[in-house]
């Protein structure tokens, strides 16, 4: 393809630069929520929550602390495979002004690294696709040839969105390249068109006096989304009752809130938690992980899609500070 003038790949990519500050701190702030026994006595010993832990459920003591408003654990907040994998994104994005398949493979392939948390399926195709092996058929592979429906193309690709959201066709067409080669099941693909649209329609939002509310701003991403459950399931929160009228519970109960780690059970979901909140990206984060489930996922996708409306300035900048530096090679070679 030819190249893009100079100044508009300098835009694109200062807002997909964007999209993944907003991913990457929604990711770690959202990691923090998966408590472990040690760190819960430690809350209890600062007199932060009752002891002992053994008399109440993991997810109560997760919600009286986002009930108090308190980040657990220690700094920095360290990201996941969801940044990990969106910064493969932007390194692409950045050279090849699209999604190269081929490339963002090799991409993944090199910069997998164990300890971000990766799930099992990319645990077994990732180290294949540095060493060569075919992306097409590795991808289809995948739980007995049907592809993997995991929410992991959702996760990594608002970035895209951000970036081609000066043209909706592009954002689908490269949403769908990026989500394929690792996620071939069209669930998946689904739902990374999905959450690239939403990020889109955040920058085309981003100077509004009023924000959509959420029947609008869903309906504004239906008609770009394929036929599948994740198409019903947005539906589906679009027409719940209004924000007053309805708890988190009740909408993961009936959606989902990743805890199944698919596409279907965790995108609805998102989309509902960013369209309450589009120019506030800190309500829009605790809202999210009062959801539970997948947590630092579902707050990396609203954290890529909301930083596009609300802006950077609009991340809290302590939060910004206190998630631990990215590295710089999507930014730059190295």
């Amino acid at each position: 393809m030819s190249a893009a003038p100079q100044s508009l790949q300098e835009a694109r990519l200062a807002r997909a630069r964007q999209s993944l500050e907003g991913l990457s701190i929604g990711d770690a702030f959202g990691e923090k929520f998966f408590l472990s026994f040690e760190l819960i006595y430690k809350l209890i010993e600062a007199g932060l929550l009752p002891g002992p832990p053994f008399m109440v459920e993991d997810e109560f003591i997760v919600e009286q602390i986002i009930f108090l408003r308190e980040v657990p654990g220690e700094k920095p907040w360290r990201y996941t495979d969801d940044t990990q994998m969106a910064m493969s994104i932007i390194e692409i994005l950045r050279q090849h002004e699209a999604i190269n398949q081929d490339a963002l493979a090799l991409s993944f392939g090199a910069r997998h690294d164990r300890s971000r948390g990766y799930g099992a399926a990319m645990e077994d195709l990732l180290p294949r696709l540095w060493v060569g092996v075919p992306w097409q058929g590795a991808a289809q592979s995948l739980f007995q040839g049907q592809g993997s429906f995991g929410n992991g193309a959702a996760m990594r690709v608002a970035p895209v969105g951000a970036y081609f959201a000066d043209d909706l066709d592009a954002v689908v067409e490269n949403a769908r390249r990026s989500a394929e080669i690792t996620h071939a099941h069209p669930e998946a693909i689904a739902g990374a068109i999905a959450v690239a649209v939403a990020a889109a329609w955040a920058w085309r939002l981003r100077d509004e006096a009023v924000m959509p509310g959420r029947e609008e701003f869903l309906n504004l991403i239906l008609p770009s989304v394929p036929d599948s459950e994740v198409l019903n399931r947005i539906v589906e929160v679009r027409d719940l009752p209004g924000y007053e009228e309805i708890t988190v519970q009740e909408v993961t109960e009936a959606v989902g809130n990743g805890e199944e780690i698919t596409a279907q059970d965790t995108v609805p979901f998102v989309l509902w938690c960013a369209s309450q909140h589009l120019n506030n990206y800190e309500e829009a984060l605790w809202l999210t992980v009062s959801g539970l489930g997948d947590r630092d996922t579902t707050c990396a996708m609203v954290g890529g899609i909301v930083a596009m409306s609300a802006g950077a300035e609009n991340i809290p900048a302590d939060w910004a500070s206190t998630r631990e530096p990215l590295p710089t090679w999507p930014f730059a070679d190295e």
